[in-house]
């Protein structure tokens, strides 16, 4: 287990459920930030719960627009306290090719660029923001996927600073999670948690 996520693990735990008997935790930050390898790293320090990626519920055409589908398909179910089950965007073909059930866990991670925002926020325990600014991110991210994707970066940066002008989620959030050169720091973020 990473020991400087032990603290922030202990905290999450700790908290009261937001989504029926879950512990909903939000990662949030800008395409490119670290938010995936975070979130598995922290699902690991407690022990293996379970997470949930934006980019399965994301298409080509609703690159922010999965809010729906996520509170039909995930929140709803979780809320009862039933399994929820929810389709996988296939980025490659283009349509929903799989589906993935989602036990209601005490703690279940939700990652992905608007993860915080403001129609989620009434049913996380905790935002999380990965504080790494915009222009870092996204060149972290063209690095990633290579020259292939560029065309999809000139369409993404856009329709990011679109969604986060209209829906921030950064001053809402609990944590700020820093990554260094090894490991990463967390501080309280502009909405600390008491």
């Amino acid at each position: 287990m990473d020991r400087d996520l032990a603290p922030l693990a202990a905290r999450l735990r700790a908290l009261p459920p937001s989504c029926g008997p879950v512990r909903l935790i939000a990662v949030d930050g800008h395409a490119g930030s670290g938010k995936s390898t975070f979130a598995g790293r922290l699902a690991d320090a407690l022990g293996g719960v379970p997470v949930v990626h934006t980019d399965d519920l994301a298409t080509h055409e609703e690159l922010f627009a999965w809010g729906e589908r996520f509170a039909a398909q995930v929140l709803g179910p979780l809320s009862r306290g039933e399994t929820a089950r929810y389709g996988v965007y296939d980025w490659g073909r283009g349509e929903f090719t799989e589906e993935r059930a989602l036990a209601p866990a005490p703690l279940v991670l939700v990652e992905g660029v608007g993860a915080g925002r403001r129609a989620l926020r009434p049913s996380l325990a905790c935002l999380l923001w990965m504080e790494l600014a915009s222009e870092h991110s996204w060149e972290r991210g063209r690095l990633r996927d290579g020259p292939g994707l560029s065309a999809f970066w000139s369409g993404w940066i856009p329709a990011e600073h679109a969604h986060f002008k209209a829906d921030p989620s950064r001053p809402y959030a609990d944590f700020l999670v820093h990554q260094k050169q090894v490991g990463y720091e967390v501080l309280s973020g502009p909405s600390a948690m008491p």
